[in-house]
């Protein structure tokens, strides 16, 4: 069990100022979880406080949730709690930005929980039509969308390519229909946290994604706002280390799935929204079929690349060949998963599915013609038997992407 230092003293004494009467029910408590964050949390809490006093119309309560913090966060954070009317300050003795939001949120008192990133990269305009969905009853959870097109967001090229490859990667592996999962501004009603939170098995960075696929899979409603948001260029998340640690995630939570752990069925029974239709099929099956064929195809293709390859190599070097085997195993890939894996007959569209698959063969392409540049970079002469272990290992990497983009792009929506 997480313990929670609390400091409630200057919040029951000023929570009447925020609340409006000791009889007030909580409508809304915000979370910032925070580590190490001296710098920034006082103009944070600062900001958040004046935005909820004048523009919000419910009762409401601001939570600074420390994550073990090392420098002077706690002071910053009791300070706060002692001046402004409705903050309180937490501390947690143990790290992770999941282990923080899931301990403040199943013992908060309020209706609907929410929890914004310290660096206030979202604009709290966002935050009324956020949360008013979930206070009225109208949907489960909420979450800010960086990716929707009424977006307006600010952020370099490789924060944007990698937010759309990580959100394409969980609609093709997870089949899930939200757009954003990282966007560190969402909500959710507090009696559907108390069901879903003790399932969450992440306590990092992770913890989003993992609790919005639960709820989507226990027919939960999400609701998506469209944020302005403009990205801190201070950020001290290790993107390789968080990115390592989410596929880690996806892959976990892909198989809980597959292996019927979680009850997702008794959660959809008390809070679910059943489909419309009785007889709507469950995905998990398909996903599976989908997956043991496209494994198949990806083996054969595999073989006949590297045969190719090595055919071609004496006449065409290490690129030609590697262009040649990709670009016939690509052509034929595609067809056998259109008609194979996603179950796709007759010639409609057949035209466009193989020009989006030779994109994908393109993105391939780039991925193992990458690994050829970074070997001879490193071995201008490789041993014979190096180049076409590089590759097969780089193809693999390549079939992954392929099966997240066929499913998710070429083929989405037109799938058996």
């Amino acid at each position: 069990m997480t313990s929670l230092a609390r400091t409630d003293s200057a919040f029951d004494n000023n929570e009447n100022a925020a609340l409006g009467s000791p009889a007030s029910r909580v409508v809304l408590d915000v979370t910032v979880p925070v580590y190490n964050e001296q710098r920034d949390l006082a103009q944070c809490v600062r900001r958040l406080h004046r935005h909820l006093a004048g523009h919000f119309p419910y009762p409401y309560t601001i939570t600074i949730a420390d994550n073990a913090s090392t420098d002077g966060t706690d002071l910053t954070g009791r300070r706060l709690a002692d001046e402004l009317p409705g903050v309180r300050y937490l501390r947690l003795e143990q790290k992770g930005r999941g282990r923080a939001l899931s301990a403040v949120w199943q013992a908060s008192p309020a209706e609907v929980v929410a929890y914004l990133d310290v660096d206030m990269s979202t604009d709290l305009n966002a935050l009324l039509p956020l949360v008013a969905p979930l206070i009225s009853g109208h949907s489960d959870l909420a979450i800010g969308s960086r990716l929707s097109r009424h977006s307006r967001v600010v952020r370099g090229t490789k924060r944007e390519l990698i937010s759309r490859c990580y959100n394409l990667i969980l609609r093709g592996t997870l089949l899930t229909r939200f757009s954003d999962a990282q966007c560190g501004f969402k909500a959710m009603r507090a009696e559907v946290g108390r069901r879903l939170l003790p399932l969450v098995e992440d306590t990092g960075w992770f913890f989003d994604t993992e609790l919005l696929v639960l709820a989507e899979r226990a027919g939960l409603r999400i609701h998506e706002v469209p944020v302005d948001w403009v990205d801190d260029p201070d950020s001290r998340v290790d993107i390789v280390a968080t990115a390592i640690a989410d596929l880690r995630g996806v892959a976990r939570v892909g198989r809980a799935l597959a292996t019927g752990r979680l009850p997702l069925a008794e959660i959809r029974a008390q809070l679910g929204r059943h489909p419309l239709s009785p007889s709507t099929p469950e995905v998990p099956p398909r996903l599976f079929r989908q997956l043991v064929r496209f494994a198949a195809i990806g083996l054969l293709s595999t073989a006949a690349y590297l045969l190719l390859f090595l055919l071609a190599h004496p006449a065409l070097g290490a690129q030609g060949a590697n262009l040649l085997a990709l670009l016939v195993t690509a052509v034929a890939n595609t067809a056998a998963n259109r008609r194979l894996t996603f179950g796709i007959a007759g010639r409609q569209h057949a035209g466009r599915h193989q020009l989006q698959g030779l994109a994908v063969f393109a993105l391939g392409l780039a991925l193992t013609s990458g690994s050829l540049a970074a070997l001879h970079a490193a071995q201008p002469v490789p041993h014979r038997a190096l180049e076409p272990t590089v590759l097969v290992i780089a193809n693999l990497a390549a079939t992954v992407l392929r099966f997240v983009l066929l499913r998710g792009w070429v083929f989405r929506g037109r799938v058996a």
